[in-house]
């Protein structure tokens, strides 16, 4: 960990900012200074209390968008409200279309800055907000244009960074250190004072990930399934990936292990579906799942065995330790997400087998439950202590799954033997392309995201769930990492994002 002096000196730069965030009169140079500790990740832990008191204010000024004369302080505002859970009205964007035509005006078209501002603030719509709809694709069109026509290396590398990556749908994680190396000054604040907090963050950070990894690969090695089966992916790597990711808080430190732990269980099963059962093994798992019980490991073939006991006393623990530290006892409610991803894996390969090649509407009915999500954030709920699952919605879920569909490609060892979203649609539209059919997966995504975005304005009302809907936010935007394959096959993005958060660093 840090030393006395570097502790010394990271608490005395935290309070510097803090004083900074607390004495900005500009109200647009406060906005700023928000989106710069946001997007350097260096928000949550140290200066929430802050930024939700700016954001307070903000709001309850009933012309808070008003005072700001661009639409790039008025799309930051917009974003930072919705990002916070307020529901402030999407009719803002109005004020920037024609009176005459309803179009947006050409003076607009030119402006790179308002039009990225655009842009970010669009992707927190829900559903039925058309104008939003209308920002996004005239923002998105002029900006691809400025792109073709832009003689600034890096005014294009922001343009195409955006259009691929807008802040809302990525991981801050991820794209800090790109903005860290085009962060100026925020009236009189300079780079250097943010980054070297940011900085010192990061490397606090990535020694905590570096430990938990150290103990997720341990504890992984101890159940020595990757070498009794040798087909198995063994990536300990990838797996704590997902909850370093989208745990962000330095102290969930036993919570990213629980749920890596439990995320090794939905690839470990994902494999043995894929690449070992016969579809009467298969049947036998499935059935000893549902059961839970240790007496049914009997009825397993041997190489199943294992896997079965391994599974069963982990999520036992957890509930147990769960139990220990909430008072309450969820075991038998994460038992059942195991028995229903077991069933949900089930029907793909007897699909399969069969040659059926389900309806579009059974195929994502099933992929709902088969892409592990539900299973993961089920767990995840109660590891946060959180007790009324019914809040949870499916749209992370169903990301992922079409998202999965437009990888096209699978990982090590895999035979091929699912479904695909794109081959059900393709047989229901006789006349449609494979172009025409990926097109209409991204339209399916984008849906997801405003549903997604519905309930996390839902849970930002209540302080209990909260961390839940930023974590339940963050499991998607982890989705495009773990599905970017490259012409290889491989995951580059993914890769790039592990290297940087265990063991690279900030410095440009």
């Amino acid at each position: 960990m840090q030393d006395g002096f570097n502790s010394t000196k990271f608490g005395l730069l935290v309070k510097d900012v803090k004083y900074a965030v607390r004495t900005q009169i500009n109200s647009t140079n406060n906005l700023v200074l928000v989106d710069a500790l946001q997007r350097m990740g260096i928000d949550e832990h140290h200066f929430q209390e802050e930024i939700q008191s700016i954001l307070q204010k903000e709001y309850e000024q009933s012309a808070c968008f008003y005072k700001y004369q661009n639409h790039h302080d008025i799309s930051l505002c917009f974003r930072f409200l919705r990002q916070e859970g307020y529901h402030v009205s999407a009719d803002v964007f109005k004020r920037f279309k024609n009176n005459d035509d309803g179009t947006f005006g050409l003076n607009l078209s030119q402006d790179v800055n308002g039009l990225i501002g655009l842009y970010e603030g669009s992707q927190l719509g829900v559903e039925g907000e058309h104008i939003l709809d209308e920002v996004a694709n005239f923002s998105g069109d002029h900006l691809n244009a400025c792109l073709a026509n832009s003689d600034s290396c890096d005014e294009a590398r922001i343009i195409k960074e955006t259009l691929k990556y807008p802040y809302h749908k990525s991981l801050a994680s991820c794209k800090a250190k790109s903005f860290i190396n085009n962060f100026k000054r925020i009236n009189g604040w300079g780079r250097n004072t943010l980054q070297e907090l940011a900085n010192m963050d990061y490397s606090i950070t990535k020694e905590i990930h570096q430990h938990e990894l150290a103990q997720v690969s341990r504890w992984w090695k101890s159940l020595g399934l990757a070498e009794e089966l040798k087909l198995l992916r063994d990536q300990p790597i990838k797996w704590y990936a997902w909850p370093m990711a989208v745990l962000q808080d330095p102290r969930m430190s036993q919570q990213r292990i629980e749920l890596a732990k439990c995320i090794s269980f939905v690839y470990v099963i994902d494999d043995i579906f894929d690449v070992y059962g016969t579809i009467e093994e298969l049947t036998l798992f499935t059935q000893a799942v549902n059961r839970w019980e240790l007496s049914a490991t009997t009825d397993l073939p041997e190489y199943m065995r294992s896997s079965y006991k391994a599974l069963y006393n982990t999520i036992n623990s957890i509930g147990y330790n769960i139990y220990k530290i909430y008072g309450q006892n969820p075991t038998q409610n994460l038992r059942n997400t195991w028995g229903n991803l077991c069933n949900a894996f089930l029907k793909e390969p007897k699909w399969f087998a069969s040659g059926v090649v389900p309806s579009t509407n059974e195929y994502l009915k099933n992929g709902l439950v088969s892409s592990g999500v539900g299973t993961i954030l089920v767990h995840m709920f109660y590891i946060l202590g959180l007790e009324d699952i019914s809040s949870m919605s499916s749209s992370g879920a169903m990301i992922l799954h079409l998202w999965d569909d437009l990888g096209s490609a699978k990982d090590e060892n895999q035979e091929g033997k699912d479904s695909s979203y794109i081959e059900s649609y393709m047989k229901e539209n006789k006349d449609a392309s494979i172009e025409l059919a990926r097109e209409h997966v991204i339209n399916l995504i984008e849906d997801e995201w405003k549903k997604l975005n519905k309930e996390h304005l839902h849970l930002m009302i209540s302080p209990s769930s909260r961390s839940f809907s930023k974590t339940s936010l963050n499991s998607a935007r982890m989705v495009p990492l773990m599905y970017s394959y490259d012409h290889k096959q491989s995951l580059p993005i993914l890769q790039e994002y592990i290297k940087s958060m265990l063991y690279g660093d900030l410095s440009m």
